[in-house]
């Protein structure tokens, strides 16, 4: 893990969360139904943990693959298989493919599911969004599941959200992120 000042780091992701919420409770776009805003009290997060922030670099294909996704209302999404990232969670090494729905996007899209899905997580995977040049650190990428989030169709039916491909399905348990909301 680079060099990291923890107690900035984690009043940055507290700050985070407490922006995410009140966008949750308030905004007209929230995913929940306005009737639940009222008595929303904040989504339910891991508790912030530092190991669970990795730096990486990614393995970027030479020819981008197009794959189609699955959605939860039975649609289809393409995207771009951009490359991999290998690292090592919970002293194993494991690798997540990063997608990008357009060439020139300078987004990668990382979704997994791992062996919380389903019991302490939302049962299709969570999302980490990537961006270029925020999550640099020189020319690897920080991988932080502190920041992982549940897409909205986990708030509500609605929603049409990608499903995570099998190769980012997990054996290990990622405690870092958004837990399921109830």
């Amino acid at each position: 893990m680079s060099s990291l000042d923890t107690d900035a780091w984690r009043e940055a992701l507290l700050t985070h969360r407490a922006h995410k919420d009140e966008f949750f409770a308030d905004d007209p776009h929230s995913p929940l139904p306005p009737a639940e805003r009222e008595s929303f009290d904040g989504l339910d997060y891991f508790d912030p943990d530092p190991s669970y922030r990795v730096v990486v670099e990614l393995d970027e294909y030479e020819e981008k693959e197009t794959i189609t996704v699955e959605t939860t209302t039975e649609g289809e999404r393409d995207y771009l298989v951009w490359g991999s990232f290998a690292f090592e969670v919970n002293g194993e090494t494991v690798s997540l493919d990063a997608y990008r729905s357009e060439p020139e996007e300078m987004r990668l899209w990382v979704p997994f599911r791992d062996a919380t899905s389903g019991d302490e997580t939302y049962g299709a995977g969570r999302y980490l969004d990537l961006e270029d040049p925020d999550d640099r650190e020189g020319d690897a990428w920080v991988l932080d599941f502190n920041y992982a989030y549940n897409p909205f169709c986990a708030y509500n039916e609605q929603y049409e959200c990608p499903l995570v491909p099998m190769e980012n399905w997990l054996e290990v348990p990622i405690r870092a992120g958004e837990k399921t909301y109830e």
